[in-house]
This record gives structure tokens, C-alpha cells and sequence, in this order.
């Protein structure tokens, strides 16, 4: 009974532990990349990064999958024609606390006062961050342009782990 109740608190905190975020496919849990060709050379790309990473990480590794994406289209540079940003869930922590005082007044003079503490675990909403990208891929010599990048280029920057 004893390990029973030292044993109980862990596994709660172990369930709230959001999985890692890793350069993958999306799988059930939805943190990883997606891909969806939508024409022959336009393609819509998305990366979904968990509390692990920052915003920043996330719209990296979306570029980084647009690259990949490119490259494997035959292509050497893409454009970037439409950018969306979707955050999710709690931002902090699937664990959460809250607090409340009350008082109240009644005939004769009588008074009461409560106080209240409670905790929520809610490991289902984890904050995510989902940058989705919309590109036309290209070949030859990449123009000028703030929202033009080399395939290749962004593949020696932009590291996966």
C-alpha cells in the first residue's frame, strides 16, 4: 500500500510529460511534418512542434521540410506564396492550478469565510505550434526575394534534431 501511494503521484506527473518533439512524420500524436502536393509544382507543408520548441524552432523546420519537398520534386528553390501560424492547448503546462477565497455575511451577525486550492491534469492539451506553409517549387538560378529560398542552402542551415 505504501508503494502504491509514493508510486501513484509519479505516474500522474509521468502522464502529463508531453512527448519530445522530433523532425519526423506526424503520427497520431500530430507533432512532426505534413505534406500535401496540390498541383504539380505548388505544395502545402506544415510542421506541429510541441512545448519543447519554441516558435522560432517550429517555422525552421517547417523551411526545412519545404527543402526536403522541393529537392524531392526535382526542383532546386521554392517560394513561399502563403504562411500560417496555429498555437494550441494550454501555453504552459498540461498542469494546472487554481485558487479561490470567498466570504459571506448573513443575519445575527454571522460571517463565514473559505478557501479553495485545486490542481488539474489535463495531459491531452499540451501547447502546440503548427507553422503551414504554402510554396511553388522552381528550377534553375533562385531570383531575389524575401520569400524565395534555395533548397540546398536551407538544408546546410537549418539542422533537423
Amino acid at each position: 500500500m505504501r508503494t502504491l501511494i509514493i508510486a501513484l503521484p509519479a505516474l500522474l506527473l509521468a502522464a502529463c510529460v508531453a512527448t519530445p518533439t522530433a523532425y519526423a512524420p506526424a503520427g497520431s500524436g500530430e507533432i512532426g511534418y505534413h505534406d500535401l502536393q496540390i498541383e504539380d509544382d505548388r505544395f502545402r507543408v506544415s510542421f506541429t512542434g510541441g512545448p519543447d520548441v519554441s516558435f522560432g524552432r517550429v517555422e525552421d523546420l517547417a523551411l526545412r521540410r519545404a527543402a526536403e519537398v522541393t529537392l524531392d520534386a526535382g526542383h532546386d528553390w521554392f517560394e513561399i506564396v502563403g504562411r500560417d501560424r496555429d498555437a494550441r492547448g494550454d501555453r504552459d503546462s498540461p498542469v494546472s492550478v487554481g485558487g479561490s477565497v470567498g466570504q459571506s455575511f448573513g443575519s445575527r451577525g454571522f460571517r463565514g469565510s473559505s478557501v479553495g486550492l485545486g490542481i488539474t491534469f489535463s495531459p491531452g492539451r499540451v501547447r502546440q505550434e503548427t507553422v503551414s506553409l504554402e510554396i511553388i517549387t522552381r528550377s534553375g538560378p533562385a531570383p531575389d526575394g524575401l520569400d524565395i529560398y534555395d533548397a540546398r542552402d536551407v538544408l546546410a542551415n537549418i539542422a533537423a534534431y
